[in-house]
């Protein structure tokens, strides 16, 4: 525990970090890579160039200085964090290595205003949070490994056939290499993926989703080929899935993980998505029709095109079956085809009104992922005809970012 004099002294520094916060933790990578290239083996590269991570470690910091008295407030987030963690194969022993090199981070930074007082206030409450971090992670580990089917750290897994769902999204079906059984898995948990690239120095890990019921004989994951914008470059990993993995090929992989999971409910479902996002959501929708739920359940899913949607046909043919399923597709620029066959329902982007018309009851859970400007927009719209936030649930692939609630008068 902290005692009185250290407390005060993080507090005292928080509207530091929420100023100075990204420059800090941006400083800190720089070192720690620095001291420790074999650490790159673990952290998503690309993640940060585009400064995600040091944005998303930022806010983990501050939240933990602004609540450093009531550490169990923020434990939905840290046991958020530690599923990552336990995914990637983050350690006890890698924690006095980030500790190290954040607080010579934030000496850097604040300069002389970084006193002897608060750098050693600082060191006890890394200490604390650490523990906290670890504690959880080593839970989670234990019930990866002790889980029937499952295993430690990374296995190798076949591709045993391959799916085309879209233009840009391909599914790989994986089976053990052993041939033994597979650790199960709650819909809207993820897997990764450890691969080491030709050309590369290093091993680069990367997070799908898993996008089919569980209890079968194999993991699907569907991933979008990323060919890169100006503000983005091109997917490492996803470019090297769709170019050079082929049937019978190995990948390693780590048990699965993620606390977005389907819950338990007679509510009707929500499932709202934007492109790739339907894949976590996919797997939801599986397993509800395995179960035979009769619940109302409505899918919407945006994107580019109708040549860009994958899983289009699945989700008609299970709305056109089942009476108490609807499916809405909105479509930015359809394409000629598009228009011809008319498949999708609305044109351009999901809009406050055309939400209002399909989600009639507002006592739902919704479940949403996406790009990050798509939730953000999708939260705010949700809420504003009338949905409790607490009813919506997401997931961010990669680090986590923020979505604000709406404000209230």
């Amino acid at each position: 525990m902290l005692d009185k004099q250290t407390i005060s002294i993080i507090k005292s520094t928080v509207p530091i970090l929420e100023e100075q916060g990204e420059t800090i933790t941006t400083r800190f990578y720089e070192k720690m890579f620095t001291n420790h290239p074999e650490l790159l083996n673990i952290f998503n590269h690309a993640n940060q160039k585009q400064g995600r991570q040091q944005k998303a470690l930022a806010n983990a910091v501050y939240a933990a200085a602004k609540h450093i008295d009531q550490l169990e407030s923020i434990l939905p987030v840290v046991q958020q964090i530690g599923h990552k963690h336990r995914s990637l194969g983050i350690k006890p022993e890698h924690y006095p290595i980030v500790g190290k090199h954040l607080l010579l981070a934030i000496k850097d930074v604040l300069g002389e205003a970084a006193t002897d007082e608060i750098m050693n206030a600082w060191k006890k409450a890394y200490e604390v949070i650490a523990n906290v971090f670890i504690q959880v992670e080593e839970g989670l580990y234990k019930k990866a490994e002790e889980d029937s089917g499952g295993w430690k750290d990374f296995k190798s897994f076949i591709v045993d056939h391959i799916v085309k769902e879209s233009d840009c999204i391909t599914s790989f079906y994986l089976k053990p290499a052993d041939g033994g059984a597979i650790s199960p898995f709650i819909p809207g948990q993820y897997i990764s993926i450890r691969v080491k690239v030709p050309g590369s120095n290093y091993f680069h890990i990367r997070q799908y989703s898993l996008s089919d019921a569980p209890n079968k004989s194999y993991y699907r994951i569907s991933v979008k080929k990323e060919h890169g914008v100006s503000n983005k470059p091109a997917g490492i990993v996803s470019n090297y899935l769709h170019d050079s993995i082929q049937v019978g090929d190995e990948l390693e992989i780590s048990p699965p993980a993620g606390d977005f999971i389907l819950q338990d409910t007679d509510e009707p479902i929500i499932f709202l998505s934007g492109g790739v996002g339907i894949t976590p959501l996919i797997s939801m929708m599986n397993e509800l029709l395995e179960q035979k739920k009769q619940q109302p359940i409505t899918i919407i899913h945006a994107a580019i095109n109708g040549n860009q949607q994958a899983f289009r046909k699945h989700l008609l043919d299970a709305a056109g079956k089942q009476l108490n399923i609807n499916y809405f597709s909105c479509l930015e620029r359809p394409t000629d085809d598009d228009l011809l066959e008319n498949t999708f329902d609305k044109e351009g982007y999901i809009t406050k009104d055309w939400l209002s018309e399909i989600i009639t009851n507002h006592s739902c859970k919704v479940y949403m992922c996406g790009p990050i400007s798509f939730m953000q927009a999708m939260f705010q719209q949700l809420q504003e005809i009338g949905i409790n936030s607490n009813s919506i649930r997401y997931e961010f692939f990669g680090p986590a970012a923020v979505i604000k609630e709406t404000q209230t008068v």
